[in-house]
């Protein structure tokens, strides 16, 4: 077997990655980022750092505990970076990192396309509701 430089370990490694595979890591990734609050973290974040309780007061109805665990998740998945300032009380921001910053315009575009489109949706929605209703 040929000697492989860096770069082309990396792309055959990417090569390798099948999301429609229940075990593929991208697959894990896609599951990540199509959480709800995922997306609304990271368009939040796009502002700039911000604080847990600023995060906490901007995203509507995220308990501590989901704002938590989608914060460290992102974290590990190198999304964004937790920062902490020595004072009393501990100063800790969040911020994306270039990954983040790079999935960025995904996301934004998916909460632009859900805002812009869920007339249409709620009208799909009552249709379907009304025809499974009315037996047609």
């Amino acid at each position: 077997m040929p000697t492989m430089t860096a770069a082309q370990r990396r792309a055959a490694e990417r090569a390798g990655y099948d999301a429609y595979l229940a075990q593929c890591p991208a697959r894990q990734l896609l599951d990540r980022i199509g959480d709800k609050w995922v997306t609304l973290l990271l368009n939040a974040l796009a502002d700039g750092p911000q604080r847990y309780s600023d995060l906490r007061r901007r995203l509507a109805g995220v308990s501590e505990k989901m704002l938590t665990q989608t914060l460290r998740a992102l974290e590990r998945d190198g999304l964004l970076q937790r920062t902490v300032t020595p004072a009393v009380p501990a100063r800790v921001d969040y911020a994306l990192t270039p990954l983040g910053c790079d999935l960025l315009p995904l996301v934004r575009s998916i909460k632009t396309w859900a805002e812009t489109h869920m007339p249409h949706v709620l009208a799909a929605r009552a249709d379907y509701d009304h025809r499974r209703t009315s037996g047609d």
